[in-house]
């Protein structure tokens, strides 16, 4: 189960913006559209939930560390703020639980056995597909 995120309001940057696409005469007059910015470096989140989302390479991400997200699919600005918002948590929250560390492990004895001798069997069938010689 992943922890449930929240960020405070005034961490997010929320920019209203023009949509782009179908919409009509609506689009050209109506800022309906939401650009979110998320600077990680200024935010509370905690230091190694910051290295862990400043690491995942996804390209919403910039170099400087911020975090754009714009969401235009609603034609609501209510609608399109809350979707920038869900994406954002969604975003964090992939990486809020800490990957486990993998532990090096040695196949057993049998299983070294068992494949060693099926690789011989395997051989000894290809070795028996030579040219017959008609001496």
């Amino acid at each position: 189960m992943r922890p449930s995120i929240t960020i405070p309001p005034d961490e997010a940057e929320i920019t209203a913006i023009r949509a782009q696409g179908a919409g009509g005469q609506n689009v050209n007059k109506v800022s309906n559209a939401v650009h979110l910015r998320f600077d990680i470096g200024a935010s509370s989140l905690p230091e190694p939930l910051k290295a862990r989302l400043r690491a995942l390479g996804d390209q919403r991400i910039s170099k400087e560390g911020v975090v754009i997200i714009k969401a235009q699919a609603f034609r609501s600005l209510e609608k399109n703020r809350a979707d920038a918002l869900r994406r954002l948590e969604a975003l964090i929250a992939r990486v809020a639980v800490a990957p486990k560390t993998r532990r090096a492990t040695r196949p057993t004895r049998s299983a070294v056995k068992k494949r060693l001798e099926s690789k011989a069997r395997r051989g000894a069938i290809k070795a028996g597909r030579g040219r017959v010689s008609g001496d």
